[in-house]
């Protein structure tokens, strides 16, 4: 152990008697001792909280959990909250989202009934009825029931063409970590000595029925820094995983390395991606004839979108000229090459822009049907879609879709030009409409009714400038009547981070359990986030991340002065990566806010790096061992930053223990030094949960209506 790090841990009181042997006498002067060294010197955490499951850090959760539970469940709104989220999100008429393949959409359901869920499907004419009957294919709560196991569904990987083979992933508790086994829908079973791949954070891909393509555990050594693998191997039915042949090898200093497949004419073309961070990713190529893998020359920070009409779609992240060109395409552009041209000379040839956007416009989606390509843009952070063709020259039309708040496509495939096309806003209730691209028909299929009332509320989008003169957009959502007098109890939530982009949307449980019982709630489209492309994340990479904060400072400073809401109103809510900015708001500006709604957080930055995937963020945060990195992250990590004295809002921490993506250990130390320090605050840590904090629908309601009750106390009362 680093002798710098010995010198601030604390061993706590009861351990060092026991090894000591102390008196009564001695362990009350010892007491003395500690609680004066607690007043005068920087704390730091113990690292026996990073033991996920251990007996002491487990003893330390569940005492705080029980002061937290007994505390908000005891408040008469609990209940209301909880039996209100337990209605909607188990609410029989809610849209069965699905997938269309081969003929038939999947859907996975989840209900009171069907807790962990049950994977089922019906034809495409059956599912457009009001009530489809489904084919029950596999109920996870009986698969759980009859293992012993408490699996959390996370998807499946199914080979084209023949969608009813597939590679079903199933979670320990909601872990990122996966075991897979194959299943054949036509059965209703798992195959018979089918494949399988130990829990693990897996990623494979379909070579055909009898390969597959696998990166996973292979043993020791065989995991990056990050905990993700790096080598991939061709596996062949009936044979052992031990025996899978070696086709592709990264670096342990990657992030990791995925095999995936492109479709391409009536092939696919076997691929690799190796992410050596997380926003840089070389492309390989696997030759059918066992040739060692050939990289495609494209820029380092790219995604590959996949073939339409042999041009491969590429989505830029950052400038390129390619080589044996004088023209440099820009960050956030899509462009396309003839893929048939490269793999005979591996020469570029026929390159070209399909979309270019202005500044305030980015790429959302792209999706690739039997005849178009389809892409959804943000435009204003409002959602557009646009059929692509390509004949000669890219060609475009806008798809008559209402401009009302937010579109995904969440469907489409390359044997069909049929595509789903989910529509909402903060105030209007999902809608799911049936699209031919290729026609240009648009026919709703799918609603759900209103689970609030919105007939008083209203959405506005403002500008805060932040501290460098940037403009920050945000969406208010209120009651039209209130009155600006800085009383209103308000939410503010922001993510900044990751190029993830914040969108209006409708959530029932947000609607029944704040807005309407006269809540406001603001959406922050801060920098960090991907919402105007690229370069808005780029902006607050590593060392420039002060940025970021200080747009949400920005956001909350302008709240106040439009006397919408004044800080002892005033709470914010973020999760994950807007875990770190709760975090760093509480520390930076305590005076902003009353309530702080942290939730499975990154709070030790001087250490996330070695928490379970924590290595693979350092493209975002920087490096804790690099010393200007160093320095910077010392200057915001929350739980480097904590002072005796200070006047710190309520904060409610909420983590999961099965998180394996961000370590319960960041909020566990920050709790822990708060109450050393003698500061107020609520933790809930659900055993269960992966990274989403909630292994299923009811826990998900139970969790929010803990949330909803801390903030009801904080802000409204």
């Amino acid at each position: 152990m680093n002798i710098n790090l010995l010198l601030y841990i604390l061993i706590p009181t009861a351990i060092t008697c026991i090894l000591l042997g102390c008196t009564n006498l001695e362990k009350e002067q010892q007491n003395k001792s500690e609680e004066s060294l607690l007043m005068t010197e920087t704390l730091e955490a113990p690292l026996w909280l990073e033991e996920v499951q251990g007996k002491q850090a487990l003893d330390k959760v569940n005492a705080w959990n029980k002061v937290t539970l007994d505390k908000l469940i005891s408040d008469k709104r609990y209940a209301q909250y909880l039996k209100a989220g337990l209605e909607i999100v188990n609410a029989k008429d809610k849209i069965p989202y699905g997938t269309y393949r081969g003929g038939f959409v999947y859907n996975f359901w989840q209900d009171e009934s069907q807790v962990r869920g049950m994977l089922r499907r019906a034809s495409l004419d059956e599912y457009t009825k009001p009530q489809p009957k489904w084919e029950n294919l596999l109920s996870i709560d009986s698969l759980s029931t009859s293992e012993e196991k408490n699996w959390v569904f996370k998807g499946s990987e199914c080979l084209e063409s023949n969608y009813d083979r597939c590679l079903l992933s199933l979670s320990d508790g909601g872990k990122d970590s996966v075991e897979m086994r194959e299943w054949d829908h036509s059965t209703q079973s798992f195959v018979e000595n089918g494949f399988f791949i130990p829990d693990a954070k897996t990623g494979v891909s379909w070579k055909d029925i009898d390969n597959i393509n696998v990166a996973t555990y292979w043993g020791e050594g065989s995991l990056t820094e990050s905990g993700y693998p790096f080598m991939v191997r061709s596996l062949r039915r009936g044979q052992a995983l031990t025996a899978a042949k070696a086709i592709f090898e990264g670096e342990k200093t990657d992030v990791g390395v995925w095999p995936f497949s492109i479709r391409f004419g009536n092939n696919n073309l076997n691929m690799v991606v190796r992410a050596v961070t997380f926003f840089e990713s070389l492309y390989f190529w696997l030759p059918d004839d066992g040739r060692q893998g050939v990289q495609l020359p494209i820029p380092e920070k790219v995604a590959v979108q996949g073939v339409f009409k042999g041009q491969l779609i590429l989505s830029l992240k950052q400038d390129w000229l390619p080589q044996g060109t004088n023209h440099t395409f820009d960050s956030g552009d899509l462009v396309s090459f003839d893929l048939e041209n490269w793999l005979q000379t591996q020469q570029i040839k026929n390159l070209q822009l399909v979309y270019r956007p202005d500044e305030r416009a980015t790429i959302d989606g792209v999706s690739i049907t039997k005849n178009k390509l389809v892409l959804t843009l943000l435009e204003n952070v409002v959602s557009n879609v646009y059929v692509y063709d390509l004949d000669d020259k890219w060609s475009q039309v806008k798809l008559g879709m209402s401009e009302n708040g937010s579109m995904s496509v969440s469907s489409a495939n390359l044997d069909s030009d049929i595509i789903f096309i989910n529509q909402e806003s903060f105030i209007a209730p999902d809608s799911l409409f049936k699209v031919n691209v290729n026609e240009l028909n648009i026919t709703e299929i799918k609603s759900i009714p209103a689970r609030f009332d919105a007939s008083n509320i209203i959405v506005e989008q403002f500008q805060a400038i932040s501290i460098d003169g940037e403009k920050i957009p945000y969406f208010v959502v209120r009651q039209k009547d209130i009155q600006f007098d800085g009383a209103n109890p308000t939410i503010l939530y922001a993510y900044g981070g990751f190029q993830v982009s914040l969108k209006p949307s409708y959530s029932g449980l947000l609607g029944k359990n704040w807005l309407e019982q006269g809540g406001v709630y603001v959406l922050a489209n801060i920098r960090g986030g991907g919402e105007f492309g690229p370069n808005w994340h780029q902006a607050g990479l590593k060392t420039k991340r002060q940025v970021i904060f200080d747009d949400m400072i920005a956001v909350g400073e302008d709240l106040i002065a439009k006397n919408i809401t004044s800080p002892d109103r005033l709470g914010i809510m973020g999760g994950s990566n807007g875990g770190l900015l709760m975090g760093v708001m509480f520390t930076q500006r305590p005076d902003l806010w009353n309530a702080v709604v942290c939730q499975v957080p990154l709070l030790d930055m001087l250490r996330y790096h070695k928490l379970l995937a924590g290595a693979s963020w350092i493209g975002e945060y920087g490096s804790p061992d690099i010393v200007d990195e160093r320095a910077f992250l010392e200057q915001i990590s929350p739980v480097h930053n904590i002072v005796a004295d200070a006047d710190y809002p309520s904060i409610m921490f909420v983590t999961s223990t099965k998180d394996d993506r961000v370590h319960p250990g960041h909020a566990r130390k920050m709790a822990y030094l708060l109450e050393k320090y003698g500061y107020d605050f609520e933790y809930y840590e659900n055993i269960d949960g992966g990274h989403s904090a909630s292994a299923n629908l009811q826990e998900r309601a139970k969790r929010t209506a803990l949330e909803y009750t801390f903030l009801s106390l904080k802000l409204m009362d």
